[in-house]
């Protein structure tokens, strides 16, 4: 059922509004603060600007999102989902067949990491993620995940956007068409992978048929410098003061055209794409800028490019910004065929002591109880070898192959139940056996922390009512406080 408060747009409409970016969010804003399209609605009462916040189905106890995607596929048996009888096959052939994944794979390999109980929940983490356990009793771990196929390209769009093949919303993108941003200077919806795309590139955050404007804005956090971070954040050849006279001309302009003519979706879609200029100017450079931070801050979080975004992910969703993803790096990082130990160990130490600074800067701050941070990859891997390949792994038997069957995905905050641990995979941690949640699952039950009923929550396009848990989908109950 199409809620009312999410209306249709015909075809014409749509496309006038599609492919907007970073400085989409346009004189709409302008206009919209200085209340000259206050009183331009339409006649369902809808505000004109599409992303003016907005109440969803019911009360929530999340506002906003924070997704840490370890992309590549993190090993859940090195990580959050501890195997000890999996350590007393090392080497052996396991007493299960061994799952079909994409490559062969053979005998059982051990976690080469150590796990311990954190908290007065006693929760069991790896080593790797010492920091980020320090906030366990916050933490709410899925080990029994699951989707359905162990490559990265669909499982990619199926986490991302709940559908493994065909071109859908991303959820970023269904967040921000749901709830609109509390900060009509920034998107709603921030992506950012340094060193550039991951596999799929911007499928993972596109606005398939919805507007452009719900698109996710890629960064380049490999940047440091605002101005290479984010282009055309300043003009050099035009004073603010130049800029904020033309600006109000285009104000003037503009409003007179709307008294004229009320409800025009194609003058709609000019007055959103166009750049939030001034203003924003200020807002992108304070926000990204972490520089600004006290000391003491910028230490917990520690150094390097993850550390980096993660701060600014907390800076953002401050700002108002209604959802950050925050990718490990381009390509695959964690997708790890072979040196699985020294490559699980360097990537863990570039993310895990800013994952931990994240939580505990979150929760001092009174934001933790209506942020939700969601934290995993595609899928995982096998706690059996994967077998040496020429052109790949050639000559190594030190590495995992990917794992759709059984994974670990945990959450934190925005109303999730801190300190508890939900399903089990099987002794070896190969298959999810015990209270299995499919991405479809996680997706309804993010929604309904949010404040919306997933299969009510939907969009009309060529004849019929899309949702992003499509027909499938259940709300995990034992996941939520």
């Amino acid at each position: 059922m199409m809620n009312p408060q999410f209306p249709t747009i015909d075809r014409r409409e749509l496309l006038s509004r599609s492919g907007l970016g970073f400085g989409s969010l346009g004189l709409a804003s302008l206009l919209n603060d200085d209340g000259l399209l206050s009183s331009a609605a339409r006649a369902d009462g809808t505000p004109i600007n599409p992303l003016a916040p907005k109440q969803p189905h019911f009360p929530a106890t999340a506002k906003r999102v924070i997704h840490i995607f370890l992309n590549g596929g993190c090993s859940q048996v090195d990580t959050f989902d501890p195997k000890p009888e999996l350590t007393k096959w090392h080497g052996k052939e396991l007493p299960i067949p061994n799952l079909k994944t994409e490559r062969p794979t053979g005998a059982a390999f051990g976690s080469p990491y150590k796990f311990r109980k954190y908290g007065e929940s006693g929760i069991e983490v790896s080593e790797l993620f010492h920091n980020t356990a320090q906030s366990i009793d916050d933490i709410c771990v899925v080990r029994s995940m699951h989707a359905d196929v162990p490559n990265h390209e669909p499982s990619l769009l199926l986490m991302n956007c709940g559908e493994a093949r065909l071109v859908r919303p991303s959820m970023g993108s269904w967040l921000t068409y749901g709830l609109g941003s509390e900060n009509q200077n920034l998107p709603g919806f921030i992506a950012m992978c340094p060193g550039g795309y991951p596999i799929q590139e911007s499928q993972n955050w596109q606005a398939g048929f919805l507007p452009g404007v719900y698109q996710g804005t890629h960064l380049d956090t490999n940047n440091t410098e605002v101005e290479k971070l984010i282009a055309n954040i300043r003009n050099g050849s035009v004073s603010r003061t130049n800029q904020r006279r033309q600006l109000d001309l285009l104000q003037e302009f503009n409003r007179r055209h709307l008294e004229q003519r009320g409800h025009d979706p194609q003058l709609e879609s000019r007055i959103q794409s166009f750049e939030l200029s001034y203003r924003m100017q200020r807002d992108a450079e304070d926000a990204f800028d972490v520089s600004r931070e006290p000391k003491h801050i910028q230490e917990a979080y520690g150094p390097g490019v993850q550390a980096r975004q993660i701060l600014i992910a907390r800076r953002l969703i401050e700002r108002g910004v209604r959802m950050v993803q925050l990718w490990h790096g381009a390509g695959q990082p964690w997708d790890n065929h072979d040196d699985i130990e020294v490559n699980h160990r360097r990537l863990a130490k570039q993310c895990d002591q800013a994952i931990g600074a994240l939580l505990k800067d979150l929760k001092e701050r009174g934001l933790l109880e209506d942020t939700l941070v969601i934290c995993g990859g595609e899928f995982g891997r096998t706690p059996v070898v994967e077998m040496p390949k020429k052109g790949s792994n050639a000559g190594k038997i030190n590495g995992r192959d990917h794992n759709h069957w059984g994974f670990t995905t945990w959450l934190a905050g925005g109303g999730v139940k801190g300190g508890h641990v939900h399903g089990a995979t099987d002794e070896f941690g190969f298959k999810a056996v015990e209270d299995k949640v499919h991405v479809h699952d996680l997706h309804a039950t993010m929604l309904k922390l949010l404040g919306f009923d997933h299969e009510k929550f939907t969009y009309r396009y060529a004849g019929r009512d899309f949702r992003l848990t499509d027909v499938h989908g259940h709300v995990v109950e034992d996941l939520i406080a």
